[in-house]
């Protein structure tokens, strides 16, 4: 189980050996129970973080900062896409909160590309929450009217449960991955308003069905944008940066 966020397996166990049901029933009740309480624990944290969200979500509206919760697994390439849009787009103004367990190198480099950046650490904590956001928020100051990128912890399943008062969410996964995690990670593909599909610079050395993996993340979410690009090498970031610049609500 995720201890911070109550991450764990729904599913009632089976057992083949029916001839010992009855001398478990008093550990099924305790199971059963537990795991109503384990139920219970996760309502109360996602309904006090969407709280804490929507309190997030007013406080950028009321600035006019458009918030990006950008989400991925390890090594997708969200750091180095950050890097080449805070310099290909200055005007932006793009402040940078840094998820990430542990170290500050992440935020390092968003500064060296001439951002200012808030590291955030969340130690045995697999993902950012609403209450996390606000304070490096207030912390942060973007300016008004500004660009707000929030990079996740690097993690397909539980940053994908969890509202940050975000504008759009925009899932990150490259060549170098599985073309089938929109249907393995399904949750995660369904809530991204774009997904960027990096690293195409290495699409010849690697087993990845580019049409595959678009069709499959329209299966989960028939609306989303699918961006492939190579943020080393520039290639498709023109149009991420038109779809990053486009009115949003």
């Amino acid at each position: 189980m995720c201890a911070t966020c109550g991450c764990s397996d729904h599913h009632d166990d089976h057992h083949d050996d029916h001839e010992h049901d009855h001398d478990h029933d008093h550990d099924h009740d305790h199971d059963h129970d537990h795991r109503h309480e384990v139920r219970d624990l996760e309502r109360h944290l996602l309904e006090h973080n969407a709280s804490l969200a929507a309190r997030n979500r007013e406080w950028l509206s009321a600035r006019r900062i458009r918030a990006f919760n950008l989400m991925s697994s390890p090594g997708a390439g969200k750091t180095t896409l950050l890097e080449r849009t805070i310099r290909d787009l200055p005007a932006a103004r793009i402040s940078v909160i840094e998820g990430d367990q542990e170290t500050d190198r992440d935020a390092e480099r968003i500064r060296a590309a001439g951002a200012r950046a808030i590291q955030i650490n969340t130690g045995a904590g697999c993902h950012l929450d609403a209450s996390m956001v606000e304070r490096a928020m207030r912390a942060l100051e973007p300016p008004d009217g500004s660009t707000l990128m929030i990079e996740n912890v690097g993690n397909l399943v539980c940053p994908s449960l969890f509202d940050l008062g975000e504008s759009a969410r925009v899932v990150i996964a490259s060549v170098t991955e599985g073309d089938d995690k929109p249907l393995k990670y399904p949750h995660m593909f369904r809530g991204a308003t774009a997904v960027l599909l990096n690293k195409m610079d290495l699409l010849l050395h690697v087993s990845f069905d580019v049409d595959a993996f678009t069709r499959h993340a329209r299966k989960v979410n028939p609306k989303v944008e699918v961006l492939p690009l190579s943020a080393t090498r520039g290639e498709g970031l023109p149009a991420w940066y038109r779809w990053l610049q486009e009115p949003r609500p």
